[in-house]
């Protein structure tokens, strides 16, 4: 089902577009959205909203496009991966949620006991050897996923998971942007009757980003 009616997704409900109540509304109506957007659309704060409301824990994923050079970084290797987390910490601020008390911290771990922690952000490196159930899965930033990468995450989820793969076709940072798995991907599970494929359009930001991302490679 839809959204539930009269849900005011944390505030979101009543300012949602035509193209963002599509995407909302495969959240909850699928096992697999994916949404392919420019930058400013408010793909990963929905999904993080909808997260919140679908009840499962979530993970969070990401992919460290510098993961080469992160062992020369200076730091704990948490350190290293916490600038790919400010998607999901502003998401989380919009629907009024503490970041300190509800992501989990593997330095922290008594955190587990205050029973506020929902949110687990991991690198796709963690999947390999793993299985996820029972979990609402983000996968962000997928155009910076090769297909390898990409396979070894969904390969891990069980059909009790939602997933929600979100990504720019046209704003890649591989060194090589043809090794990119997400468009690939997106024709893979187009026609899947558990799958939703959305798009989003406008740049919430303004003039200026909206002006910026139309530039093309």
């Amino acid at each position: 089902m839809p959204l539930p009616v009269n849900n005011m997704l944390f505030g979101f409900a009543d300012k949602l577009t035509d193209e963002q109540r599509t995407y909302v509304d495969s959240i909850f109506d699928n096992q697999l959205t994916i949404v392919n957007a420019k930058s400013g659309t408010g793909k990963t704060t929905l999904a993080v909203a909808c997260a919140k409301l679908l009840g499962k824990p979530l993970i969070y994923v990401f992919a460290p496009v510098q993961e080469k050079a992160m062992g020369f970084r200076p730091g704990k290797q948490s350190e290293k991966e916490s600038e790919y987390h400010q998607p999901l910490i502003d998401a989380l601020l919009k629907i009024n949620e503490v970041p300190a008390k509800v992501v989990y911290d593997e330095e922290n771990p008594d955190a587990l006991k205050s029973g506020h922690v929902w949110v687990y952000p991991k690198s796709h490196i963690f999947a390999r050897g793993t299985n996820m159930e029972e979990y609402t899965v983000i996968i962000d930033e997928c155009q910076n996923f090769t297909r390898g990468e990409l396979k070894k995450v969904l390969t891990r989820i069980h059909d009790s998971c939602n997933v929600i793969m979100i990504g720019h076709d046209g704003q890649c940072d591989l060194p090589d942007p043809k090794k990119s798995g997400f468009a690939p991907y997106i024709e893979h599970f187009r026609d899947e009757p558990y799958c939703g494929v959305v798009e989003l359009t406008k740049n919430f930001r303004g003039r200026l980003a909206q002006h910026a991302d139309e530039l093309s490679w």
